[in-house]
C-alpha cells in the first residue's frame, strides 16, 4: 500500500521539474530501483495510471530499471549477488556483509515534450 505515497511522490518530482513557462508536458519517466527495496513495479505503475489523469503526466510511461542485490563480506571482502533468502558469503559463509547495491530508488530522467493545449489534451 505504501506503493501510493511513493507514485504521488514521484508525480510531484516530475510535475515540480517541468518548466512552466513553456508547453510542455511529462512523457516518460525512468525510475532505477534496488532487488532490496520494496517498491513493487505492478503496484507503483497502477497508481501512476490513475494518479496521472488529467495532469500534465498524462498518458506518460513508467520505465523500470531493477538493480541487483550485491553484498560484500566484511570477513574476506569478496562481493557476491545473494542468492534468494541466503545471505551468508559463498567464499567463507560469513554472514558479516556490507550491502553495495540493491536499496535504490530514485528518478533517473524525465523525458518531456511538447503538446498543444486543447479540451482534449487532458483527456
Amino acid at each position: 500500500m505504501h506503493e501510493l505515497a511513493v507514485t504521488e511522490s514521484i508525480l510531484q518530482i516530475a510535475l515540480r521539474h517541468l518548466p512552466k513557462e513553456e508547453k510542455l508536458r511529462i512523457a516518460n519517466v525512468y525510475l532505477v530501483i534496488g532487488q532490496l527495496s520494496s517498491i513493487v513495479d505492478d503496484s507503483v505503475q497502477f497508481y501512476w495510471d490513475i494518479l496521472t489523469r488529467d495532469t500534465l503526466a498524462s498518458n506518460s510511461i513508467l520505465h523500470f530499471k531493477r538493480i541487483p542485490a550485491e553484498f560484500l563480506c566484511l570477513n574476506c571482502n569478496t562481493r557476491y549477488h545473494p542468492e534468494k533468502e541466503f545471505l551468508e558469503c559463498p567464499t567463507c559463509s560469513a554472514s558479516e556483509v556490507k550491502i553495495i547495491a540493491g536499496e535504490e530508488f530514485y528518478i533517473e530522467a524525465i523525458d518531456v515534450e511538447e503538446f498543444t493545449f486543447s479540451q482534449d489534451s487532458m483527456k
